[in-house]
């Protein structure tokens, strides 16, 4: 398999077992939040585990220069905050909602006992975890050694990968980005991405409808996972 497939699965709570599913929501309690509103931020103490109920979140962190880069998006079902669940410490990320969000939070020792009592779960965890580090790994070479257009084509790959709905074979992107949103997950400017992604419509390769992406015509999109994508007829 490629490595640009190994993504983490999104809905981590659907796939544990009902029975721990159950427990781990009892030692839950329900915050909502409403649009904009952090979750938690860069320098709060690291006291609870999150998993999104339904709405959308973003893991971000600043640049020096204040600039903020999305590290992922949070869709639901998915865990989070569990980078200070092993030595504590203060939070090095922000998590932010990108819509009105109801999340379970679980405190972080009651977490740790959870699971301790329920260890098939917690491979599970260790799994998505070393998901998580080959896809930032990923995300820190295309930022290092690919150019713009490759850094897109691959998000939107990663993406396709993730949170997809597949329809007559199109593949539809289940979250709205706007361009400002992926320049912050690549590390470009919304103009250059602005100038990309209009190459990529004009090519029939995607369709944009309101933040929505549809990938029309996918094997031309995945040349990239060939190498190939200096070849990539983007002029």
């Amino acid at each position: 398999m490629n490595q640009l497939w190994f993504v983490p699965p999104s809905d981590f709570l659907s796939q544990i077992m009902p029975d721990d599913r159950e427990h781990l929501l009892s030692v839950s309690y329900r915050k909502e939040y409403r649009k904009g509103d952090y979750i938690f931020q860069a320098g709060d103490p690291g006291k609870n585990v999150y998993i999104l109920e339904d709405g959308r979140a973003k893991i971000f962190q600043n640049s020096e220069q204040g600039r903020e880069m999305i590290l992922w998006f949070c869709l639901p079902g998915e865990i989070f905050g569990l980078a200070e669940l092993p030595r504590g410490g203060k939070r090095e990320v922000y998590a932010e909602a990108c819509t009105s969000c109801t999340m379970y939070a679980v405190p972080k020792n009651d977490f740790q006992n959870f699971l301790l009592e329920h260890p098939d779960t917690a491979l599970q965890m260790i799994d998505l975890l070393s998901c998580r580090m080959r896809v930032l790994g990923h995300m820190m070479l295309n930022l290092a050694t690919d150019d713009v257009a490759s850094r897109i084509i691959k998000l939107l790959l990663r993406l396709a990968a993730r949170c997809q709905s597949v329809s007559q074979q199109e593949i539809s992107l289940d979250i709205p980005l706007t361009h400002q949103e992926i320049a912050d997950m690549i590390g470009a400017s919304r103009q250059t991405v602005t100038s990309v992604m209009g190459k990529l419509r004009r090519k029939g390769i995607i369709r944009i409808k309101g933040h929505r992406i549809t990938v029309r015509n996918n094997e031309q999109l995945s040349t990239v996972i060939s190498n190939e994508a200096a070849e990539f007829p983007l002029q």
